[in-house]
């Protein structure tokens, strides 16, 4: 199974290393329409829509607020005399449902706002998160002939980067800005190296997916899948992986740009990122019930279906991972606690080469995105850092199965409610807890 895995590894990481950027297309065939969902976002949402007013003069902007507690909605009354501005409240008891419900309802608002002859195929909605910085080429790149110039495509999805990433967090004890520093490199090399190469290999699939930031959809794409209820958003708490399941089984292909990218802020504090990863875990889990559909899909190849089966298999891996792993460390343990002269001389008389080549399979696969990392994304840092950042990541990767356990455990207990995740401006309260 390791050299199973250093070979998919391998398969992946060549493609996005040889990667080269594509031609891009002309904005203005398009209509663009910017969808920030918000809670309690006073702190960044204004910068967010002035960032997106001055760099898509053209596009239109539609802030969510989710019944913020917060100054949020006032911050956004602020940009009204600007009509490519546009403000979309809820109310509690229907809001704080989740960002599906919350992007259901601009969709329905932005339906009736552009009327019935409107044309769907050329307006694209745009999923960016309070704190996300799309870049200046974005509309461009995404406009390109084998993107959504090309009619079948439906959603695209660009590269995702963290906008801290390297900057030390201010205010706090030396110690635990380094910490920091290091937990946003890692999503930062995370998202711009390992995703974004099972991203273009699933462009071989055909199943590309999308993510909750910097999601590209094109309007008669998400009516198709929208119903009578008009919700193109269902009701996991990963939507948009759910909604690229939606688009892929109703016949819409999919893709994915290095070319261009959205920055969002990275997680400085561990609590948070468990708390993050854990919500993306259980989503995960919930899309199961999609198993039988995207196996019966006619348009999904077998390779299609089994990539994707595979994806959602992955929480439930790692839990059995957890039980299954430490068996063997175990009886190993327990052996040398009662023999362990014998122990000693199986070790010495050649069982160390098996221990030294499970350990290189086993972290071979981690570590070489520090080097890719710095190949792609930041030639300046040395090889030294690289292998570390490497030897990290492989640490890093460990978090999930942590955040597997934390997932399950809120299935069980019937604690399927979103909540988001603080940004690092905000002061550290009782709802991390809850999102937890």
């Amino acid at each position: 199974m390791s050299v199973a895995f250093v070979t998919y590894v391998c398969l992946i990481v060549v493609p996005y290393l040889r990667y080269r950027p594509r031609p891009a297309g002309r904005a203005a065939d398009f209509e663009w329409h910017f969808l920030v969902p918000c809670r309690d976002e006073e702190a960044v949402v204004g910068g967010t829509v002035r960032y997106l007013r001055q760099t898509f003069p053209g596009a239109h902007v539609w802030v969510i607020d989710d019944d913020s507690d917060d100054a949020t909605a006032a911050v956004v009354r602020g940009f009204l005399d600007d009509r490519n501005v546009h403000l979309v409240q809820r109310r509690r008891p229907h809001a704080r449902t989740g960002k599906g419900d919350a992007l259901n309802d601009a969709y329905r608002v932005l339906k009736l706002w552009m009327g019935r002859h409107a044309d769907a195929d050329r307006a694209v909605l745009v999923v960016v998160d309070a704190d996300g910085r799309p870049a200046r080429d974005c509309l461009e790149v995404c406009a390109a002939r084998h993107l959504f110039g090309d009619p079948a495509i439906g959603a695209v999805q660009v590269d995702v980067r963290m906008l801290n990433a390297g900057v030390r967090q201010a205010g706090v004890p030396r110690w635990r800005g380094w910490w920091g520093d290091l937990l946003v490199r890692m999503q930062d090399l995370e998202f711009r190296t390992a995703i974004a190469a099972i991203q273009l290999s699933r462009g071989v699939t055909g199943t590309i997916s999308m993510g909750g930031n910097g999601q590209f959809t094109r309007l008669s794409a998400l009516d198709s899948v929208a119903g009578p209820a008009g919700r193109p958003w269902r009701g996991s708490l990963l939507e948009d992986f759910e909604l690229g399941v939606h688009l892929l089984t109703a016949g819409w292909r999919t893709g994915f740009t290095l070319d261009t990218h959205v920055q969002q802020e990275g997680l400085y504090s561990l609590r948070r990122f468990l708390a993050q990863r854990t919500r993306w875990g259980q989503g995960t889990m919930q899309c199961l019930r999609y198993v039988r559909w995207i196996w019966a899909s006619p348009h999904l190849s077998t390779l299609g279906a089994a990539e994707m089966l595979y994806y959602l298999a992955q929480p439930w891996l790692q839990l059995l991972g957890t039980l299954v792993y430490p068996i063997p460390l175990v009886l190993l343990a327990q052996r040398a606690a009662t023999a362990p002269a014998e122990v000693w001389a199986w070790f010495t008389g050649g069982a160390w080469v098996l221990f030294t080549v499970y350990g290189l399979f086993g972290l071979l696969p981690f570590v070489l995105w520090g080097p890719v990392y710095k190949a792609r994304c930041t030639p300046t840092i040395g090889m030294t850092r690289a292998l570390g950042y490497g030897l990290l990541y492989a640490i890093y990767i460990y978090t999930f199965y942590v955040t597997s356990w934390r997932a399950v455990v809120r299935l069980a207990r019937g604690r399927n409610g979103w909540a988001k995740t603080r940004r690092n401006t905000e002061r550290l309260t009782g709802d991390v807890a809850l999102d937890c």
